[in-house]
């Protein structure tokens, strides 16, 4: 019976994917860790160490064998490692050249460049589903490029901006994640085989070509020294799925924002009972936005776990290295969950525009004093200005009427505009997006020309 979100069947699609717990899951680590073996065998029957028909039976056996995993479990719980009980099974199957199996290797090596596999397997995915992510908001942002809407700052309105902005802002950080992602991928995708201390004595001369080799059967690249108790890599990972969920927090938190009542200016993409209440018949939750929240939260805990297991003691770790056996695939299932969360509910978010222009009219035009005063600021100077429309506002709040009925009546504010007509002008809040469709332009730019969203 499942006892987490990751394994229980009400809730492991909600806090994973098939798709990532497949890479994660007990048989493929056992198949990782059956091709790491696999691979050193065949590395050191390029270099003559070993026969080349007993790498050849190795790997035969490695692919074919048949797995005991209730034995697995026993011996390992006994060992507190699965390697060796696994090596026994493999070695069996083997036959007679079982006798090479793990050949000068470590434990730590096999669990290491396992768990390097599975990880490159799961940056695939995440690579892939920020690609359509990113897709999906330069859309979005190019739909809405000139789609005003209030912008707030300490939850107020601020100014007003677009929507298409605003979808341009995130997708920027999506654009520096896939960047971060494919430069992270050499310092990560490393191989490790260098025995028990790490200085291939067991081994001894043409270790390094060995090791070389090995890497290259799996297609990893080879490190420049041992990196059994340097694991900076490892956490880079996870530190870098920590930056991509943080973004999809970023992302949720607006929507649900947004989604209130109050707001009403987007909502998720409706689907029959999805985000229903038991008893209000109304209610229309942003599940999504919520999941990628919660998946936001809980990586950023198991980013400080992973940082906190780089602090290994001499050439081996007393326990902290057992952090990553639970960090890592938690924080590749949360964030997968996180990213078709966000594909899902992005691909078919409703905008409703009509509803950001009315919460714009909110402040009868206070959303663009600003404009008003930097309008003014050429004739009265720009304190001056910013003291006569700060005294506007002033009344028009007091007395609930609209900033420029108010402006009309100040004749050193007509006069410096050049009239009514300017005023209302200046106080139409489409009249007053700064940048932001060019802003939206740069960035759509950048992606059509394959370079960085600096």
């Amino acid at each position: 019976m499942a006892s987490t979100v990751f394994d229980s069947a009400l809730f492991r699609d909600m806090f994973g994917t098939a798709e990532m717990r497949a890479v994660f899951s007990d048989e493929a680590l056992v198949r990782r860790y059956l091709e790491t073996e696999a691979a050193l065998a065949r590395a050191q029957a390029r270099v003559g160490v070993i026969p080349k028909d007993a790498a050849a039976a190795i790997d035969a056996a490695s692919r074919a064998i048949r797995i005991d995993y209730d034995r697995l479990r026993r011996e390992t719980e006994n060992v507190g490692y699965p390697i060796l009980p696994l090596v026994h099974q493999l070695s069996a199957a083997a036959g007679a050249a079982g006798r090479f199996v793990h050949w000068g290797a470590t434990t730590q090596d096999i669990m290491d460049t396992a768990n390097v596999l599975q990880i490159r397997a799961a940056l695939d995915i995440v690579g892939r589903d920020l690609t359509e992510l990113g897709r999906i908001l330069a859309d979005l942002a190019l739909k809405h490029r000139d789609t005003p809407m209030a912008g707030r700052t300490h939850f107020q309105q601020a100014l007003p901006v677009t929507f298409g902005y605003k979808a341009a802002v995130w997708l920027s950080s999506i654009d520096r994640h896939l960047e971060r992602l494919e430069q992270a991928r050499p310092r990560i995708l490393l191989g490790e085989f260098s025995g028990a201390a790490g200085t291939l004595a067991s081994i001894g001369d043409g270790g390094l070509e060995m090791q070389r080799l090995f890497c290259e059967e799996l297609g990893l690249g080879q490190p420049a020294i041992t990196w059994h108790v340097a694991r900076d890599g490892i956490a880079e990972a996870v530190t870098l799925l920590g930056l991509v969920t943080g973004t999809l927090g970023k992302i949720a938190t607006d929507v649900m924002i947004m989604s209130a009542t109050e707001f009403g200016e987007v909502s998720e993409p409706f689907v029959p009972g999805r985000g229903a209440s038991s008893t209000m018949p109304q209610k229309r939750n942003p599940i999504s936005s919520e999941l990628m929240l919660a998946a936001a939260k809980a990586v950023r805990q198991h980013v400080a776990t992973m940082l906190d297991g780089m602090i290994h003691d001499f050439e081996r770790a007393t326990g902290p290295w057992h952090l990553e056996w639970v960090s890592l695939p938690e924080s590749f299932l949360l964030t997968a969950s996180a990213l078709a969360n966000a594909n899902f509910m992005l691909a078919g978010l409703a905008v409703h525009e009509r509803r950001m222009r009315e919460n714009l009219e909110l402040t009868h035009g206070l959303i663009v004093a600003e404009a008003v005063m930097m309008a003014a600021a050429p004739k009265l100077g720009r304190q001056h200005a910013h003291d006569v429309v700060y005294d506007a506002c002033r009344t028009a709040i007091e007395e609930e009427r609209r900033l420029a009925d108010i402006l009309a009546t100040i004749p050193e504010i007509v006069e410096a505009l050049g009239g009514v007509d300017a005023i209302r002008h200046h106080c139409d809040p489409a009249n007053y997006l700064g940048l932001s469709g060019q802003m939206v332009d740069r960035i759509l730019a950048r992606r059509s020309a394959g370079g960085p969203a600096d």
